[in-house]
């Protein structure tokens, strides 16, 4: 799909899933782009693309078990907020969903990204990330204040 910027300018519209998996210690879980993907080396939070003909949710649920052999039912996303942002080549559109239930223990697929770690919400803005990702962290960061 295409879409215009409002100045006659269009860029592919990506829409992408993530999720912010949080542990019992209000930590969440962050991977880091690998580096020979766009974006390298940058923290983000995991999830990928959504097919076409696909749900967010059940993408999020597929790319979870893919990316970190994690089992996560459709019922544990509570939709939380959603970014907005124009690269230079495309316009993503990416939901962010809160995950606090899930089966196993997160493994890394080095295809899919070189690093994870858990990090105090209140300390994600140490981690360089994508700008989409910015805004979902204060968001994140404010919520974890209340």
């Amino acid at each position: 799909m295409q879409i215009s910027d409002g100045s006659n300018n269009t860029r592919r519209l990506l829409l992408v899933a993530a999720a912010a998996l949080l542990d019992q210690s209000g930590r969440v879980l962050i991977t880091q782009r690998p580096q020979h993907k766009a974006l390298p080396g940058l923290w983000e939070f995991p999830g990928g693309k959504v097919e076409p003909g696909e749900a967010p949710e059940f993408a999020l649920v597929r790319e979870l078990k893919e990316e970190l052999d994690l089992t996560v039912e459709p019922d544990a996303l509570d939709p939380f907020a959603f970014a907005s942002h124009a690269y230079p080549d495309f316009h993503l559109l990416m939901p962010l969903y809160l995950c606090s239930r899930w089966q196993g223990d997160p493994k890394l697929d080095a295809q899919a990204a070189q690093a994870m770690q858990w990090v105090h919400v209140q300390d994600l803005r140490a981690y360089p990330m994508p700008p989409a990702d910015v805004g979902l962290v204060e968001r994140l960061i404010e919520r974890s204040a209340r």
